[in-house]
């Protein structure tokens, strides 16, 4: 069997068993040529122990969601312009020998230490289709310890049926992060505990020292939300 047939068979396979993942997790849009996967899920870590085990995908990605059959050939550079990039062993055997190759799974395109990841590139059977898809994965901490969102935008025209494959995604979409929040310790009532920032208040006159406290400390979003606003809940309408 091809990496691509394995990894299209496992697609399918998830879309038709199901996952069982923690939290809250479902496909929120979509349309003829797009979709968006969204997770979420509460775990006791702090979001310094999250963002260690997030960069560092040859820890928790599953294996069989690789084009090499093993997540140790796993990496991801947490910078501007980084590769979440798979390496392909060579093959030194009696009668057979290959290069060694490599593939990316994606671009960084932000990286927020400890409160979030924004990468761009498409997934398993996607890459073969002229679409673009988004990863965003936000950390935010609270009382519990850190929430995690995981939000999966992807659009363009593709020779997959939409529902069929957004089921797909989404089912792995949830593997993997039920697979990084597992020994971060899963949150049993996980529920939304959302921090809210205190309305600013007058501010102080320049050059006093609350005024230079107050600058250093807006060097850091007071939340996740503050930094990737598309992550928020959509504000309902007025009734």
């Amino acid at each position: 069997m091809t990496p691509r047939s394995r990894i299209c068979g496992a697609l399918l396979g998830l879309a038709a068993f199901g996952m069982s993942v923690p939290a809250t997790a479902e496909v929120t849009r979509s349309t003829d040529i797009s979709f968006v996967s969204r997770h979420e899920v509460m775990v006791e870590a702090s979001p310094k122990e999250v963002w260690l085990a997030l960069i560092s995908p040859s820890g928790w990605w599953t294996s069989e969601h690789t084009w090499s059959g093993d997540a140790k050939n796993l990496t991801l550079t947490p910078q501007a312009g980084g590769c979440f990039c798979e390496t392909i062993p060579e093959v030194d055997e009696p009668g057979r020998f290959t290069l060694q190759g490599s593939v990316e799974h994606m671009r960084i395109v932000q990286a927020y230490p400890e409160s979030a990841l924004r990468m761009i590139g498409s997934l398993g059977p996607l890459q073969s289709e002229p679409v673009t898809g988004v990863l965003t994965i936000a950390l935010t901490k609270v009382s519990e310890g850190t929430r995690i969102v995981w939000e999966y935008n992807v659009g363009g025209a593709m020779r997959y049926e939409v529902p069929v494959i957004s089921k797909a995604v989404d089912g792995v979409m949830g593997a993997q992060i039920a697979a990084l929040a597992k020994p971060l310790r899963v949150v049993a009532a996980a529920k939304d505990n959302r921090e809210t920032v205190a309305p600013a208040s007058t501010p102080p006159s320049p050059g006093t020292p609350a005024a230079k406290a107050a600058d250093s400390s807006a060097v850091k979003p007071a939340s996740v939300d503050d930094a990737f606003g598309d992550l928020a809940d959509e504000p309902k309408p007025k009734s």
